[in-house]
């Protein structure tokens, strides 16, 4: 589990977690055990495996992190071979921005969702520069991306953690 708090308005509380469970029931039963439950209503996205995710990394400090949200939208008229090679060249430059540390995590929602078509976890030393990364990709013509600006939550097991080890 992680949490991040987005940028809020004054008397709002709201959090973004990231949480691992087995099916909905067991993910249900977390949520359930949190203490601030009866004051919280909680909306729920399950999150597919992305082909360009760089997977599980170690949380590291490294700058701001961003949580993007990306509609990606291929012309139906684009050529097959215009689509397969962008495809090709945002795959590698996603690796090659995992491997820099600046992405960190990518996962795509279910076919035919009416929501967006991947979300992406992000570490950029401004939104300036997160702003010039996503511009820089292959996808910016066929893509939306909406970035949020994330802080650490107070009650972040990974951060809780790190900061017992450091003391």
């Amino acid at each position: 589990m992680q949490l991040w708090r987005p940028p809020l308005q004054p008397g709002e509380w709201r959090t973004l977690g990231l949480f691992v469970a087995d099916d909905r029931d067991q993910l249900e039963a977390v949520l359930a055990s949190m203490p601030l439950r009866v004051w919280r209503t909680d909306d729920v996205l399950s999150l597919g495996q992305h082909p360009n995710d760089p997977g599980p990394v170690s949380r590291s400090e490294g700058g701001p992190e961003f949580l993007t949200v990306f509609t990606i939208a291929i012309p139906p008229d684009a050529p097959r071979g215009e689509v397969d090679d962008t495809l090709a060249r945002e795959a590698q430059a996603a690796r090659a921005l995992a491997e820099d540390g600046h992405l960190v995590r990518l996962w795509k929602l279910p076919p035919g969702s009416d929501k967006p078509s991947a979300i992406g976890l992000w570490r950029a030393a401004s939104a300036a520069d997160l702003q010039a990364i996503i511009e820089a990709l292959p996808l910016p013509g066929w893509m939306s991306v909406e970035t949020t600006p994330l802080a650490p939550h107070p009650n972040d097991p990974v951060a809780v953690a790190a900061a017992a080890v450091a003391n």
